[in-house]
């Protein structure tokens, strides 16, 4: 139970936070980007079972490789990307706490 709160809590409320913290002006739009990285989710898919509550994500599903992760590192370098890199970094900092805490 702790753990998909704080798993859960990472993915919907540091993003919440960021936003609010950082883009006051346009907040529910950053918040909106950043929560999309929740999208990089759809690997599990590929995933046989597709759920498995003893698996790590990290390094597992390919948008979960330490490949995709040095790309979503990259994203926060341009402005114009830097709320999708946000978003992505802060999904697989949630998906890092979560292996942590099993």
């Amino acid at each position: 139970m702790l753990q998909s709160i704080i798993h859960y809590g990472i993915h919907f409320g540091l993003p919440l936070v960021v936003a609010i913290v950082f883009y006051k002006s346009y907040w529910l739009k950053a918040y909106g980007i950043m929560i999309l990285g929740i999208l990089i989710d759809l690997d599990h898919l590929l995933a046989n079972p597709i759920f498995d509550p003893t698996r790590c994500s990290i390094n597992f599903h390919p948008l979960h490789s330490y490949y995709a992760i040095a790309l979503y590192l990259l994203l926060l370098v341009p402005k114009k990307t830097r709320l999708m890199g946000l978003g992505l970094s802060i999904h697989i900092i949630a998906d890092t706490a979560d292996c942590w805490l099993m």
